[in-house]
């Protein structure tokens, strides 16, 4: 599948999720990572108008996830998170901030993932680890 089709389809799923709430959008793959982005405006802010840390983590878990579904046997396998943790740097009030995840581990049943959110200057704004787990399908 070309990176075109397998970034529409990531796209594709998200409708009426939260995802499609937080209008996050996946926009690059490669062989090793995927990268999606979030716009910030008053919808993710927390009261004193910078982005919510919540809002935060939800773009790292739903990029970190799909990087799962994508590099994982999604034929065989669903994925789960089971724990995020996040580290906030960087305040950001509007723009765009980019998620991007990649394996630390890639193992049959656990995986985890570093995910780094960026703002639109590449300046470092969370750092974030998610395990996620692959438990067979159900025939």
């Amino acid at each position: 599948m070309t990176k075109e089709a397998l970034l529409e389809q990531c796209n594709s799923i998200c409708k009426n999720t939260l995802m499609e709430t937080l209008e996050i959008t996946y926009t690059d793959i490669g062989d090793d990572f995927l990268t999606a982005r979030m716009p910030v405006s008053p919808k993710v802010h927390q009261p004193d108008g910078v982005l919510h840390g919540g809002a935060t983590v939800a773009l790292a878990e739903s990029v970190g996830s799909a990087a799962s579904i994508i590099f994982l046997d999604a034929a065989k396998v669903m994925v789960r998170g089971v724990e995020i943790a996040a580290n906030h740097v960087r305040s950001v009030r509007s723009g765009y901030v980019y998620a991007t995840a990649r394996f630390l581990h890639k193992g049959r049943t656990t995986q985890l993932w570093d995910i780094k959110v960026t703002d639109e200057e590449g300046n470092l704004v969370s750092a974030c680890k998610l395990t996620t787990i692959s438990l067979p399908k159900k025939a």
